[in-house]
Parts: C-alpha cells; structure tokens; sequence
C-alpha cells in the first residue's frame, strides 16, 4: 500500500478565510504601488545586473559619505526615496517568494496524496470489475482513458506534471 497522507495540514475554514483576508489586504495596499509592464517595457527597462546593483551602492555610498561630491543634477530626494523602495520591495518579494514556494511544496504534496488514493481507488474499482460486481464497467473505462499506453497491470505512482 503507498505511504498516503503525506502531508495532513489542511486548513479550516477560519484558516481559509485569514490567508484570504489577508490576501485581500495585500492586494489592496499594494494596488496603487505596483506596475504593470508590458513585454516590450520589460525589455525596455530590464532589470539591473549586480554589477549595476554595485555601481547604484557606490553612488549612495558617496553620498551618504561625501554629499558634497554628488552630482548638482540629481535629485537626491528622489534617489534616495527609489533606493529604499527598491530596498523594501525586495525584501518583500524575498518574504512573499519563500510563502509561494512553501506553499508550491504543500500544494505538491496534497497533490500526491490525492493521486495516490485515486490509484487505490481506480485498482479498486478494476477488481470489483474484473469479480463482474455490477457498475464499475463505466467507472474503469472512463479511468483507462488517463492510462492509455502503458502496459495493463502496470502502476504509475507519479502523478502527472502539475500546470500550477
């Protein structure tokens, strides 16, 4: 018998209704800050390599040391008030990422469980077909269906890629 519930942590419906609650108050905080580029902006604007990153410290370092020595043209108000945003953005993005990808790996293994009792459940269902119980015919040629091609008996305890 395959190792089944591997992950037991489900969530309640109070559980379900602070992660959306939350979700909700993020979305809405966030709503007038964050931008939407298109492809072709992306590719425009890029994103800043690290040598670039080392460049932008060094410039705030200076100024933070020596302002004086700082370009008259530059508004410095404004640099500084891009620096900490970008600074706080990733920070964010670091918390919220580490969120998706434990959430991604809990997903993963719900996934599992549900897959591996569909097994159980569809090798049920062919035996009960095979002792000629009535009304599993149905159930076992609709189930084939996902198995096509594989040679008959055999088990495939991997479920199939996940799309999200």
């Amino acid at each position: 018998m395959p190792f089944l519930n591997f992950d037991s942590r489900h969530f309640s419906v109070n559980e379900k209704n602070a992660v959306t609650a939350a979700l909700t108050a993020l979305e809405t905080a966030l709503a007038a800050k964050v931008a939407n580029l298109s492809p072709e902006e992306r590719k425009q604007f890029g994103s800043v390599n690290e040598q670039n990153k080392l460049v932008i410290n060094k410039v705030k370092e200076y100024r933070d040391i020596q302002p004086a020595l700082g370009c008259p043209d530059v508004d410095w108000v404004e640099f500084m008030n891009d620096f900490d945003t970008r600074a706080f953005l990733q920070g964010s993005i670091q918390r919220l990422q580490n969120l998706i990808d434990g959430m991604t790996n809990a997903k993963i293994l719900h996934d599992w469980d549900n897959y591996q009792s569909a097994l159980i459940d569809y090798d049920y269902a062919k035996f009960k077909f095979n002792a000629n119980v009535p009304n599993y015919q149905n159930k076992v040629e609709e189930l084939s269906q996902f198995f096509a091609g594989r040679p008959p008996g055999s088990k495939q305890n991997t479920p199939p890629e996940s799309t999200s």
